[in-house]
């Protein structure tokens, strides 16, 4: 039961650990670029 507990304990350690490097290296934001087309509207 002590070995369980040591595994689970070093596994959350260890994902703690990846959650914070992913938090500082990961970049997920999209690139953003400006579009701009033409439209052409029907009046009366």
């Amino acid at each position: 039961m002590r070995h369980i507990v040591k595994l689970v304990l070093i596994l959350a350690v260890l994902g703690g650990i990846g959650l914070v490097g992913f938090a500082y290296v990961g970049d997920l934001s999209p690139q953003r670029s400006q579009v701009s087309e033409p439209v052409s509207l029907d009046g009366n």
